[in-house]
């Protein structure tokens, strides 16, 4: 319960997508999936900018855009290991979203605006293919 009290938006956020997840079907589970990869992105991407500006180190756990880019690497993750086997696509997808994976790995190491542009474009791509 601290935690609602500490964060309202952050706990009102998390009961949507649980709501929103709830009553999803496997083509819309997997639009929401990628949706949240490319919100959090995209929080990484602010989060370098800001830090930058600041001139505060973006390396390590420390910097704010650590714990989005880890959530986003997460949800790539569960999508290569969840395509349904026998997919047409399924190598493909499973290639795409490991890596997708690696290339969040490698920027949770090395912050870098071009990269998360570069990813969040392929996360973009394949939501618009979804529609």
């Amino acid at each position: 319960m601290q935690m609602l009290s500490r964060n309202p938006a952050a706990a009102y956020r998390r009961v949507a997508l649980e709501a929103r997840i709830e009553a999803s079907g496997g083509a819309d589970l997997t639009r929401i999936c990628l949706e949240e990869a490319q919100a959090a992105v995209g929080h990484a991407l602010i989060s370098l900018d800001r830090a930058s500006a600041d001139g505060r180190p973006v390396v390590g756990v420390s910097w704010p855009g650590h714990e989005p880019l880890t959530r986003a690497q997460t949800i790539m993750l569960w999508l290569a290991a969840s395509v349904a086997p026998g997919h047409p696509l399924e190598a493909s997808l499973k290639a795409f979203y490991g890596g997708l994976a690696a290339q969040i790995g490698t920027s949770l190491q090395q912050p870098d605006t071009a990269a998360f542009l570069g990813i969040r474009n392929d996360i973009s791509d394949l939501l618009e293919a979804t529609r």
